[in-house]
């Protein structure tokens, strides 16, 4: 989960939904930069962090009994398995995208547990069986990744509500091109984006955000009726061409 702090309590995004912001943001991406496998990309980025945990025991809360951000959520083998399983029913080059995000996030924690170590070498190997029976190269499967990291840093930033004010700018990410591409929020509130990386001037993405008042849970089912319970805002960015 996404949850930022707020003073009526806590604002929960889900991580899916975040995927799913992600997806919006990469549909207007210009048609001649955009990956192979458009669609099995595509794919991925929604679903790149599926498997979460279920809402049981407190997989879902700090020790206080707060909702959990994804930030200090620990890592979870299983849910990583899970991630690249579901993503290999679809096709090799969805999960190849997954199998991808897993190795960025985990392979900085290889040395903290052995299984962790063993799921991180067999990404490895699965990631260079799949490139060789697709017959795709490496700079393919790293330009579509870079595509996909971009988007979902984007989505993020969106989300964790980081853009700065007052016109001034922040960086999203380096691009698939290698090109850095900045935010700013213009005086009418829309999101100028520089360079301009989209087919469109202006669109209009959205996400869903679950208001809860109560601050603390004693378990996972209680978060779980209580966001089911919350009142639901659907924030929304127009990202526009701003032109001088």
């Amino acid at each position: 989960m996404i949850v930022t702090s707020k003073d009526f309590g806590w604002e929960v995004i889900h991580q899916q939904a975040h995927g799913l912001l992600a997806f919006q943001l990469a549909l207007h991406w210009v048609p001649d930069k955009r990956p192979i496998n458009w669609a099995e990309t595509l794919v991925a980025l929604t679903e790149h962090d599926d498997g979460q945990d279920t809402w049981e025991g407190r997989h879902h809360l700090t020790q206080a009994g707060a909702p959990l951000d994804f930030t200090i959520q620990q890592y979870s083998v299983a849910q990583a398995h899970r991630m690249v399983e579901i993503a290999l029913e679809k096709s090799r080059w969805n999960a190849l995208m997954v199998s991808m995000h897993a190795s960025f996030l985990y392979e900085p924690l290889r040395k903290e547990q052995s299984e962790l170590k063993e799921f991180l070498d067999q990404q490895r190997k699965n990631q260079r069986d799949w490139l060789r029976m697709m017959k795709a190269t490496t700079d393919d499967a790293q330009y579509a990744y870079a595509f996909l990291q971009w988007c979902d840093a984007f989505s993020l930033l969106l989300c964790q509500d980081k853009i700065p004010v007052d016109g001034r700018r922040l960086e999203i990410s380096r691009g698939p091109d290698e090109v850095p591409y900045f935010v700013a929020k213009a005086p009418d509130n829309s999101l100028c984006v520089d360079p301009w990386p989209f087919d469109v001037d202006s669109f209009v993405v959205g996400v869903e955000a679950f208001q809860l008042n109560q601050l603390a849970f004693k378990n996972d089912k209680a978060l779980y009726d209580a966001i089911q319970q919350a009142d639901i805002l659907r924030h929304e960015w127009r990202i526009s061409n701003k032109k001088d």
